[in-house]
């Protein structure tokens, strides 16, 4: 069984940085990560994925150039950098794990979910 907890959500002023990072345990070696977000009235959508060795990753352009994705596996752990945040990056952001291979951008493809984690950006 997979658990994922994530951790550094917080409030910030648009323009500021946040990392968000999850932690995982029970048996990961192999599959892909992935983070998605839910703002409040919207359905969760895809923000970046990264392979098992962390060699290929995959953004959504709405964050591209904004927002770095990251994994250490000598920690079970992955984070998600943000940079130069905007309002409408606020949300509940979703950590998610899946044992298939490719950096899949579908929610329903991932097997494991995280509690979430709060991000506020403040205008």
């Amino acid at each position: 069984q997979v658990q994922l907890v994530e951790s550094g959500g917080g409030l910030v002023q648009a323009g500021g940085s946040l990392r968000v990072s999850c932690t995982a345990s029970g048996r990961t070696f192999g599959y892909v990560m992935g983070w998605f977000r839910q703002a409040p009235g919207k359905e969760r959508e895809f923000v970046a994925s990264i392979s098992w060795n962390g060699a290929s990753t995959y953004y959504a352009d709405s964050v591209k150039g904004r927002f770095t994705i990251s994994k250490n596996n000598a920690k079970n752990t992955m984070y998600l950098q943000m940079n130069s945040l905007i309002p409408e990056d606020t949300a509940v952001y979703y950590c998610a794990a899946r044992s298939s291979v490719g950096l899949s951008t579908s929610s329903a493809s991932y097997n494991y979910w995280g509690q979430g984690t709060q991000v506020t950006v403040s205008s």
